[in-house]
């Protein structure tokens, strides 16, 4: 895994889903909460201005995916590092923009304003991710 690309396509009033791309291969769809219009390169300042905890997409740039820890959900699990304004950014399973604070959920858009298949996507992905050495870069667009 040496490209993984999210490509935000549809923005809705409380949800945006996306297209998620590895090695120029179509791989899922993702689930995240509003996009707001955060980019990496504003201030931490503006971004925490603009953020609605727990309802905003984090912002769009490029991110090292790391397989770590987590504490809440006792096993390791791919997180974004390094997120301008967010902490604790987590790539896993759910089903539509409530089951996420900020996090990037992965499953199939086959029902609106979700995700489905989230368990399985996830799994594979983390199973590349740790073919890969457990890291990769993501860039959100």
């Amino acid at each position: 895994m040496e490209e993984v690309i999210l490509e935000r396509a549809w923005r809705r009033e409380t949800y945006t889903v996306g297209k998620v791309i590895i090695d120029g291969q179509r791989f899922c769809e993702s689930m995240e909460d509003k996009d707001r219009g955060l980019t990496q390169d504003m201030s931490e300042e503006e971004i925490k201005r603009i953020k609605v905890y727990g309802e905003t997409a984090i912002p769009t740039g490029t991110y090292t995916v790391k397989m770590t820890y987590s504490q809440k959900y006792k096993r390791n699990m791919p997180e974004v590092l390094d997120v301008p304004g967010f902490s604790g950014i987590r790539i896993h399973s759910g089903n539509t923009a409530k089951d996420s604070l900020g996090c990037i959920l992965l499953g199939r858009n086959t029902k609106v304003g979700m995700v489905t298949e989230s368990r399985k996507t996830c799994q594979e992905f983390e199973r590349r991710l740790m073919a890969a050495g457990g890291t990769c870069e993501l860039e959100i667009i």
